[in-house]
């Protein structure tokens, strides 16, 4: 697959030199995590499974590669007057840490479906947290007024050249580890993640076939995917809450990206994804948040339709309470 020409013309899209260079930026802030081969999950499927660890990230979860590279990004009058974003928790969490470690200012809105856990994490990073109304579209809102009114530097979550360009830091890592790998396994929110990975991986291996993974509650992506354009979905209570909220209707970056350079598209019903995290903790050892398992779930499943012998699977994010993790797990 290739980007058309016409989201070419529009807005310049990362590419393979500026994941480079958001390589080095981030070194010393986010972790190079390991891929490490999964025995049983490679049993099971009849596959040869690798699993990226972001869990193992200082935050818990790969969105500390984005952030870390955009707040090191940000021009200096920007950064004194500090940075803001809205956020389901982990995005809010890296902006957080990485605001933290050079000394920026930093206030993160989520609306009040993110759970009570995610908020102290981040207050636990000394940045402040504003909770506003049902959905990332309201969180969005008070970002707007503190960019507009009182000059803070807005670090959106995923539809940014600078966050998309941090978090293709990932494939830059699993295809140096493993240049066998025929696909990567990703899960799809709003499209800075796999977006990067894609087209990243893409540029130094064509042939390789990116697969998104999804719920089915509320797949903002997938929902505009089918659009032809981004629209609108309602944010639902869901395992997968990482993946939650829309991908703006003013997308730039990432929808162009997912359009052009995504294989297939996978959506998890709960119970998908609820298996996927109790066989990586029964069989790895492994506490992942829903959105994080969506991979493995996938593969459990049969349901991916890539071709080849080697599979990579990014494992997102460990950050799930307590009481949700272990209802889910049934334990």
């Amino acid at each position: 697959m290739t980007m058309t020409s016409s989201a070419r013309e529009e807005f310049p899209l990362p590419g393979l030199d500026d994941v480079r260079a958001a390589a080095g930026r981030i070194d010393g802030i986010a972790l190079r995590t390991p891929l490490v081969p999964s025995p049983p999950l490679s049993d099971e499927t009849g596959r040869s499974v690798l699993l990226k660890l972001e869990t193992l990230q200082p935050i818990g979860a790969f969105k500390l590669r984005g952030a870390a590279n955009a707040v090191a990004r940000l021009p200096a009058e920007h950064a004194a007057r500090g940075v803001t974003c809205a956020s389901t928790g982990n995005h809010g969490r890296a902006v957080a840490y990485a605001a933290r470690r050079q000394g920026v200012p930093a206030i993160v809105c989520m609306s009040e479906l993110v759970p009570d856990y995610k908020v102290r994490a981040i207050e636990t990073l000394g940045a402040e947290a504003r909770i506003l109304g049902r959905s990332q579209d309201d969180a969005q809102k008070e970002v707007d007024r503190l960019v507009a009114e009182e000059g803070l530097a807005e670090v959106p979550p995923f539809d940014h050249f600078d966050v998309v360009a941090g978090q293709g830091t990932i494939a830059l890592e699993m295809l140096a580890d493993a240049p066998q790998l025929d696909s990567i396994l990703v899960p799809l929110s709003g499209g800075g993640l796999i977006g990067g990975i894609a087209l990243a991986a893409k540029a130094l291996k064509p042939e390789i076939r990116i697969v998104g993974i999804s719920m089915e509650r509320g797949a903002a992506m997938q929902a505009s995917l089918a659009a032809g354009r981004p629209v609108e979905v309602e944010e639902l209570p869901t395992l997968a809450d990482s993946l939650g909220g829309g991908i703006g209707l003013a997308n730039r970056y990432t929808f162009p990206l997912v359009r052009d350079l995504v294989d297939q598209v996978i959506l998890l019903d709960e119970p998908q994804i609820a298996r996927g995290m109790r066989w990586l903790f029964d069989e790895e050892g492994l506490v992942v948040e829903g959105g994080g398992a969506v991979g493995v779930s996938a593969l459990l499943d049969g349901l991916v339709e890539a071709p080849g012998e080697s599979v990579g699977v990014v494992v997102s994010g460990r950050n799930v309470g307590r009481r949700q993790f272990l209802d889910a797990i049934g334990y």
